[in-house]
């Protein structure tokens, strides 16, 4: 009797975790594990359109906490020194021939592809969304995330997402009627530092758009810190002179 209460006690313990998972905690987790609390990185995008034509886009980023996020365009020659600059819900895309920023909404696109602004400057999922409901499926978990408010790009969002890397695998993206809005499939988990493992491709298709694809590829990523001043109307100008 006493061996088969030992046995109910281990399965109870072993159960417990799963049990007690929180969606809100996980999908904080998973941030983390995606990026750094402040870093900069450099990325492409590559649009693809019904024919196989291609246009390409190289970005460097920088981002400081929850909510504070600036692009710069560095190819193709045409954008290159163009900048955007994401405070909160808020967007500006700086054109330097124009000279002074104009606001932008999550839904536009600056590279006219797929991904839109909010793909591009994106935040922290828990920092937009709340998890409503996770289940267990296998070796992942399916969250279904609601936004926090009217301004974020998509209204619903069902996340399945690998248990034990606690990374995302594919989200879809609806809007507040139930349209599917588009996919993203993350790809290719790679090593950006030490024991920092992430996806290092992103791709979305879209039932909107049939035949056009967007790739956003990631060639790296690593903390750094900066001061508040960076994110500001002001800086955009002068966003080439953080890098190094």
């Amino acid at each position: 009797m006493k061996t088969i209460w030992m046995f109910m006690l281990a399965g109870l313990l072993f159960a417990a975790p799963v049990q007690a998972m929180d969606g809100n905690e996980f999908l904080q987790q998973l941030d983390k594990n995606l990026y750094p609390p402040s870093y900069e990185m450099y990325r492409k995008i590559i649009d693809i359109q019904p024919d196989g034509t291609k246009k390409e886009f190289t970005l460097y980023t920088v981002r400081k906490g929850l909510d504070k996020m600036v692009a710069l365009f560095l190819a193709p020659p045409s954008d290159k020194n163009r900048s955007t600059l994401r405070l909160g819900d808020n967007m500006w895309l700086y054109i330097p021939s124009v000279g002074k920023p104009v606001r932008i909404t999550s839904l536009q696109s600056v590279t006219g592809g797929i991904f839109n602004n909010s793909d591009i400057m994106s935040l922290d999922y828990s920092a937009e969304y709340n998890c409503e409901e996770m289940r267990e499926e296998g070796d992942t978990y399916v969250l279904k995330l609601k936004a926090k408010s009217n301004a974020v790009a998509y209204d619903n969002l069902v996340m399945v997402a690998d248990r034990k890397l606690g990374l995302p695998l594919r989200i879809e993206c609806y809007a507040a009627s139930g349209m599917l809005i588009k996919t993203l499939y993350f790809k290719e988990i790679k090593e950006f530092g030490p024991g920092f493992h992430r996806p290092s491709v992103l791709e979305t298709d879209s039932p909107l758009h049939k035949g056009y694809k967007s790739i956003m590829v990631f060639a790296k990523i690593q903390k750094r810190d900066f001061p508040d001043e960076v994110f500001t109307l002001n800086y955009l100008p002068s966003v080439e002179g953080l890098r190094r």
